[in-house]
């Protein structure tokens, strides 16, 4: 169905794998106008098409390719496209996004998504050249690993499973060039398929509202992004894994399964070591200015390097201070097509059940011999392997230690130690796909990692602070441009501020105690907010591609709209207000034995969250506000509105 918008090629392809019949989904102007693209716009087809309590793992789940309007334009960092189906690891919505090159490559074909249906009698992969779309056999490809699966697709943009998703591991990922669909498990969805890949390719001409304009304005926020301290500096020049050593020194870096939150040798796998002793040269992304990827040496030869979170979990979290192992690791599981952050997660919690007794499993803090070993058990779910590859929900519910076990709603937590900045806490406890950084509105950077923080321990200021990351964040990924291009929402002048330490102290405080203005913002309607935020300026490129009427309220709206729709999604599948929680780790011990605000005062948090969400006491949205956000559509089994188990 075409559009009237620019900046979308105007269709949906409509895939399914058992009937092998190939369409078009009939995708409305409304939809893209309320959803944007990437995640919402997924979310939205998924609440349509899947009956609740599907097994995500069965042919009846749907799988859900979607690019965003500004995927492709040449707009700063915009390679990114998204993945969603009914998660195999939590039960609820599940997405991911990467920056990969197969959504460029989608768009310029003609096509805006893919919906795949059902399951394929035997391993194929599709080809997509234009308007010729054909199932073809993949019987050479399966058991390849992510990088020789893509190879073998051939030319154009690619993406692919290893052996851990041909296996169903429940957080296995999807591979796009070197970039990971990481969370939630949607290299598992896709191998239950017996989808192995995707490859495409076109030559269409994406339209833009008016080219000239963007052009243009696309080169100042490009100098914005070179020449702003994180985007332009220390980004280049560390990736994330620069954030590792600071993170220690304030107690946020996850160490020992997240018993405590600083690590005597964080020097020795941090981002300075990893720039001084392995860095070769930096990559980044299609379209990407900032160039945050690394490209390390490892026998000989060149591999992308690895990330903040696989240094963390498998570094620290483990009690490991060896790089070079860490760096091999990372290339594995990239390889096998599994996801690092539960992983490290993983092994953390089965390290811990194996000293406690409570499962003789052979991992052992600090030991590095056997590892490489069990990530290949786990792709195969082999021996020890088989519980592994399910994730550690499911450890906790087999083998004991819920206190310990470092998840929310079965998603693993990423690497930051939420007790040392309870905003964050707070928007792992609520993020729709579970203790994720990124949905959870990356609050760990405004409370101890950033330039200029708030009070980390402060929580009457958290919740509004929380529901605005989260929506900006959300609706920064739903237009198509990678999250890293929000940074430069702190201005340059505040780079200099930890030089001042009195002047640092003052801004401080008065970011945390003027909380009250970020809660008056959320409530204020949109036609108060017809402007462009300058240090994040979105929601004027989505205009100048589009045309669509988009500013900063619309565009804030968005970000609204889609976390609530999200929300329906899993209260429809059962996951409620009982699900926004930590383990009692994090709740109730000290990280810092003697100080009691160093636990997660979530109780004190939660309520006021949902009351600026618009969300009843029991984390409901009200019908005033689906009404508000345009989401009428959307309604619930009332038995959901007393609770109940997921």
């Amino acid at each position: 169905m075409a559009t009237r918008f620019k900046g979308y090629a105007g269709k949906v392809l409509d895939v399914d794998l058992t009937s092998g019949r190939i369409g078009e989904y009939p995708l409305k102007d409304a939809d893209r106008e309320r959803f944007l693209g990437g995640r919402f716009l997924s979310t939205k087809i998924l609440w349509d098409e899947l009956t609740p309590g599907v097994d995500p793992l069965s042919p009846e789940n749907v799988l859900v390719v979607m690019t965003s309007p500004l995927t492709g334009t040449g707009a700063p960092s915009s390679s990114r496209f998204d993945i969603s189906a009914r998660s195999p690891l939590t039960g609820g919505i599940g997405h991911s996004n990467s920056g990969g090159n197969f959504g460029i490559h989608l768009k310029r074909a003609g096509w805006d998504g893919i919906v795949v249906r059902g399951r394929a009698p035997k391993p194929v992969y599709l080809e997509i050249q234009e308007d010729d779309v054909q199932i073809k056999d993949a019987a050479h490809l399966w058991g390849l690993d992510t990088m020789a699966a893509q190879e073998a697709l051939g030319k154009g943009g690619t993406m692919a499973i290893g052996p851990a998703g041909e296996n169903q591991v429940k957080y296995a990922t999807i591979a796009s060039q070197e970039r990971m669909h990481g969370r939630t498990g949607m290299g598992a969805v896709m191998g239950s398929k017996n989808l192995k890949g995707m490859v495409t390719s076109g030559s269409r001409k994406i339209e833009l509202h008016d080219r000239e304009k963007f052009k243009e304005d696309v080169k100042g926020w490009v100098h914005m992004l070179t020449s702003h301290p994180a985007t332009g500096e220390f980004a280049p020049r560390f990736g994330t894994s620069g954030f590792l050593t600071a993170l220690s020194v304030h107690n946020a870096l996850p160490t020992k399964n997240f018993s405590q939150g600083t690590f005597k040798d964080a020097y020795m796998i941090g981002g300075e070591r990893l720039a001084s002793d392995f860095l070769v040269k930096n990559y980044g992304c299609t379209s990407c200015p900032i160039r945050c990827g690394r490209v390390v040496k490892i026998e000989g030869k060149e591999v992308k390097g690895p990330e903040y979170e696989i240094l963390c979990l498998m570094g620290s979290n483990l009690l490991i201070n060896d790089m070079e192992a860490i760096i091999r690791w990372n290339y594995e599981l990239d390889l096998l097509g599994i996801d690092t952050i539960t992983v490290g997660n993983v092994l953390g919690f089965a390290a811990e059940l194996n000293e406690k007794g409570l499962w003789k499993n052979g991992i052992e803090f600090g030991k590095t011999e056997n590892i490489s070993g069990i990530l290949q058990d786990i792709a195969a779910r082999r021996g020890v392997g088989a519980d592994l590859a399910e994730g550690v929900r499911f450890l906790s519910e087999k083998y004991g230690g819920k206190d310990f076990a470092a998840h929310v709603k079965g998603l693993e937590v990423a690497a930051y130690e939420p007790r040392a900045c309870v905003g964050h806490a707070l928007g792992y406890a609520t993020a729709s796909r579970g203790a994720c950084h990124l949905d959870g509105g990356y609050m760990v950077y405004l409370e101890v990692s950033g330039p200029m923080t708030l009070d980390p321990f402060h929580f009457r200021s958290k919740p509004g602070w929380v529901v605005l990351d989260q929506d900006l964040m959300a609706a920064v990924s739903a237009g198509g441009n990678c999250l890293f291009t929000s940074w430069t929402f702190i201005p340059n002048f505040a780079y200099v501020l930890p030089g001042y330490r009195i002047l640092s102290m003052v801004v401080s405080k008065i970011l945390t105690y003027s909380w009250f203005l970020i809660d008056m913002l959320l409530k204020l309607p949109p036609f108060l907010m017809k402007f462009h935020l300058p240090l994040l300026p979105h929601s004027k490129f989505i205009h100048l591609a589009t045309g669509m009427k988009m500013d900063y309220g619309r565009f804030l709206r968005a970000g609204a709209r889609g976390y609530t729709l999200e929300r329906m999604f899993n209260l429809r599948e059962g996951i409620n207000k009982e699900h926004d929680t930590l383990a009692k780790r994090f709740t109730d011990e000290q990280l810092i034995p003697g100080k009691d605000k160093t636990r997660v005062p979530l109780g004190k948090m939660l309520p006021k969250y949902y009351k600026l969400r618009g969300w009843d006491e029991n984390g409901i949205p009200t019908p005033k506000t689906l009404k508000r956000l345009d989401l009428q559509f959307t309604t619930l089994n009332p038995a959901l509105n007393k609770g109940g188990e997921r």
